[in-house]
């Protein structure tokens, strides 16, 4: 069994150092800047540190098997460009995504510590607040360890952002796979993605992979090709099997991202059903909502330790916390809409209409990611009580809030 372990963990490690995952070039940083879930700063603030990274001393970040960089660029970004004081530190056992990782970072002039290394040696480098390990732990013989790994490398008050592939959304995935080990086994990389590629252009217009509008790696480059279809250890959950993992080992879910996408009133109307599922727990919830949904292709959690007690998302209760949308992009589309407009938002290929208070559009139009609550309830027309605005305020934000375009920080 050692042999195998030790073959595989070879096997992977050759094809990033051969296939560098995702394809980036350094010289696009001037370009843009990429971002995602988890690790973005503001969406990762809100639901672990209750809007607010811990004070007076440097927020320890660790992205484990950082890959080329995207999470890593983007959290250290983010984290510059508020003047957070942040240690951050970066593992992957590939040489060849770490320099692709290395020259982003030069390029952008962002300070990060770099490692080569498992991230099953993470405790290594110290406790950290917070850690991100995206795309990664799939890919271990032993997932479970990975997941203790980090888990000791956690400070008590610390948390985890992850995202491990979806079974449900990842439908005909895996039966190509068991195709390509049959014919395409072997053979220079090279080999391998053009056996796969003659394979795809012949999929019967049945085969589940081809009627998968969801899954599109494969068309993105080699690399992504190789990742999906040609990976030597990938494996994906249901959402009950990943509660299973976290619980196992030592930590809890704080939260599905997006959230809505997890509940099962973001795509039912029927009153009676949802009424039948009013009591069930966070994560029964997103159960039935995978089970719903059937796209799920990945599963982006919160993570923190399962003996933390305390709440660690921020409360809209909180009159000083300040509401902030995700990007520029975001504020400008939101802060534009019209009274009593009704957006919709499409995700994967479901579109989910929002259901807005009437006031809305007043609330959107103030949020500028400096005021305050109470600042904003101070200049809505009509003197509302803090109640009624807090009412509206708290519908508007689970809106927005469901889709990742609306956080609270505090100041």
């Amino acid at each position: 069994m050692a042999k195998k372990s030790v073959k595989r963990k070879d096997r992977v490690q050759a094809q990033y150092e051969e296939l560098p995952y995702p394809h980036r070039d350094p010289k696009d940083e001037k370009k843009r800047l990429v971002t995602g879930s988890p690790s973005h700063l503001r969406e990762l603030r809100h639901h672990l540190f209750k809007g607010a990274l811990p004070a007076g001393r440097p927020f320890r970040v660790l992205v484990a098997g950082g890959g080329t960089g995207d999470a890593l660029i983007m959290l250290a970004q983010h984290l510059a460009d508020e003047g957070a004081d942040a240690d951050i530190h970066y593992i992957d056992l590939s040489s060849a995504s770490r320099k692709i990782a290395e020259e982003r970072a030069r390029r952008r002039g962002l300070n990060i510590t770099f490692h080569s290394g498992s991230l099953l040696d993470a405790a290594k480098l110290g406790e950290f607040d917070y850690i991100d390990s995206c795309g990664v732990l799939h890919h271990l013989p032993n997932p479970q360890e990975g997941f203790r790994a980090l888990k000791g490398a956690l400070t008590p008050e610390g948390g985890m952002g992850i995202m491990v592939y979806g079974t449900l959304g990842r439908t005909g995935v895996y039966p190509m796979q068991e195709m390509l080990r049959m014919v395409a086994a072997d053979g220079s990389a090279q080999s391998r993605i053009d056996t796969a590629r003659s394979l795809l252009s012949d999929l019967p217009e049945t085969n589940w992979l081809r009627r998968n509008a969801q899954i599109e790696d494969h068309n993105v480059s080699d690399a992504a090709l190789f990742d999906l279809l040609l990976h030597s250890q990938d494996r994906s959950y249901t959402v009950p099997e990943l509660a299973q993992e976290v619980s196992e080992a030592g930590l809890r879910i704080v939260s599905f991202i997006d959230p809505a996408c997890y509940r099962p009133e973001s795509y039912l109307q029927d009153q009676d059903i949802l009424a039948r599922l009013k009591d069930a727990d966070l994560v029964e919830q997103a159960r039935f909502a995978e089970l719903l949904a059937g796209n799920l292709k990945k599963h982006i959690v919160y993570l923190t330790h399962a003996d933390r007690d305390e709440e660690t998302v921020a409360s809209c209760t909180n009159a000083k916390a300040i509401p902030v949308y995700r990007d520029e992009v975001t504020q400008r589309s939101f802060r534009a809409m019209p009274p009593g407009a009704q957006p919709r938002l499409e995700l994967d290929g479901i579109k989910f209409p929002l259901t807005l208070p009437p006031q809305a559009a007043m609330v959107l139009r103030a949020i500028d990611g400096r005021r305050s609550l109470e600042q904003i309830h101070s200049m809505m027309p009509g003197s509302p009580d803090w109640f009624q605005f807090s009412t509206v305020f708290q519908q508007t934000f689970n809106g927005l809030h469901g889709f990742g375009k609306l956080f609270l920080k505090l100041p």
